[in-house]
């Protein structure tokens, strides 16, 4: 069986190429897109801070620091 004509076998070629941008494209949208979130919850965070600390409320700043780390899934 001969080989098949160059023209189709760049074609084949650009097309996997093309496939794997794609992809990694994906993979970065993705990666991007948590990382959003996560300076989405910061900044709520921030600005559950700001009132606790302008009125000196420990317990109230505790108390945001700690939902905080928990949303993390680390130790208080």
């Amino acid at each position: 069986m001969p080989a098949p004509p160059k023209f189709l076998t760049d074609r084949l070629a650009a097309r996997r190429s093309l496939r794997s941008r794609v992809s990694a494209l994906e993979e970065a949208v993705q990666e991007n897109r948590q990382l959003n979130l996560r300076i989405a919850e910061l900044t709520d965070a921030m600005m559950e801070l700001v009132v606790p600390l302008s009125e000196r409320d420990e317990s109230k700043v505790q108390a945001v620091v700690d939902r905080y780390r928990e949303s993390l899934g680390g130790p208080r």
